[in-house]
């Protein structure tokens, strides 16, 4: 029988484990599952702060009806709309038909159009206060992290930040909850993951949010997915991480992402990956992108500076895999990469127009030459996709 897992003296977290979706979203690979998290605070007045994914609502409102020891629900708080955490909110309204919703006015929208729930929702507005005894709750609004509606809400008795999706990472807990009762290392490249892939388009309204945040004592971070972050480093390190993505400034290196059909264009990935190890770039990372969810190589673009993308032509166009990954890069409005690039083709080329094109529209800084290569290596594309890497390098460190 699971149970509610008390954290401090008021608190408890109430949160399941997917270990059975596949994809995140729909889109995003889960090799090691999700968290979906949820907290009460039962003071004189109880609170729920989000609900989760529908398909476990059974284990979850076993675990709150244990929390709750008797006691009514007065209170159950929306940070993020989002299914995954709202999933169980109109159940949740059948089984405690005298709950408050509390939500800002974009909340009270989505809870009627998800939910039918009209009456009893408490409309609250940024810096609004509720108290629950002693517990007093403040609420920020943070909108674009990474919907409208979202906000988070701070427990000024504790010093607890409820942050929503703000701060979450992929991945299940398995076992501990707290970053005392686990190794935090292994969720940082998974939080960089959930980051890029969901939150990664709104680097201003993230830099905005940090910035609200940054006048706040905090203790403890409730995410509503991974582990509660209540260890000071892991506080500042999880913070300087979203802050670091939010301005997209990424660390020493270069991801080359290609796509190759007989292994031609792939070549010239290894001829260009070749000359950045030789001029001292340590960090390379290639990425088949017929072979590499691009959750992965999104991941990867967000932590390094450069970027070399390579195609062969296809149909007079991108190969597409190549095409798809370039349209989630540039609909995350990244910034500050260094761009280099190189196509192949047989009869009629068309991949290195594209990739060009590309750089316009992202507004990333082209380095070096781009090489388009016909049918298959030869001396003078060897060469070139030389300069194209050292050129990388060259820029690169120049930041040094």
């Amino acid at each position: 029988m699971l149970k509610p897992i008390p954290i401090k003296d008021d608190l408890f977290y109430i949160g399941v484990n997917d270990r059975t979706k596949h994809l995140f979203e729909n889109l995003w690979p889960l090799p090691k599952g999700v968290s979906y998290n949820s907290y009460l605070i039962s003071d004189e007045k109880t609170a729920l702060f989000d609900t989760v994914d529908i398909c476990y609502s059974d284990i979850f409102f076993h675990k709150l009806e244990i929390a709750l020891n008797g006691k009514s629900l007065d209170y159950v708080i929306i940070n993020h709309m989002e299914p995954d955490h709202s999933g169980s909110l109109g159940l949740l309204r059948n089984r405690y038909p005298n709950v408050k919703v509390v939500g800002n006015k974009r909340t009270a929208d989505m809870v009627q159009g998800f939910y039918g729930i009209t009456d009893g929702v408490m409309v609250i507005d940024d810096g609004d206060q509720l108290s629950l005894g002693k517990h007093n709750l403040v609420f920020n609004l943070t909108p674009m992290v990474h919907w409208p509606e979202t906000m988070m809400t701070y427990d000024t008795t504790d010093k607890i930040i409820f942050s929503g999706d703000a701060f979450g990472t992929f991945g299940t807990l398995d076992g501990g909850i707290t970053d005392t009762q686990l190794h935090p290392e292994r969720y940082y490249d998974e939080m960089i993951r959930y980051y890029s892939n969901v939150v990664g388009k709104f680097g201003s309204p993230v830099q905005k949010a940090l910035e609200k945040l940054g006048s706040l004592d905090i203790k403890m971070i409730c995410s509503t997915h991974g582990p509660v972050w209540t260890i000071d480093e892991q506080i500042k390190k999880v913070i300087s991480i979203y802050d670091k993505l939010s301005r997209y400034d990424g660390d020493e290196g270069v991801v080359i992402a290609y796509g190759s059909m007989y292994g031609n264009t792939e070549q010239m990935a290894e001829t260009v990956a070749y000359e950045l190890a030789q001029q001292g770039i340590k960090e390379i990372i290639l990425h088949n992108v017929s072979k590499r969810s691009h959750s992965y190589i999104i991941r990867d673009i967000f932590k390094y500076k450069g970027l070399i993308v390579g195609s062969p032509t296809y149909n007079n166009k991108l190969f597409p895999e190549v095409e798809y990954l370039l349209s989630k890069v540039e609909g995350r409005d990244m910034k500050h990469r260094y761009f280099g690039y190189f196509g192949s083709f047989t009869w009629a080329g068309a991949a290195v127009k594209r990739l060009a094109q590309f750089a316009l529209d992202t507004k990333f800084e082209v380095i070096g030459e781009p090489v388009e290569m016909r049918q298959a290596m030869r001396h003078d594309t060897y060469d070139a996709c030389i300069s194209l890497g050292k050129a990388m390098a060259d820029r690169l460190k120049q930041d040094r």
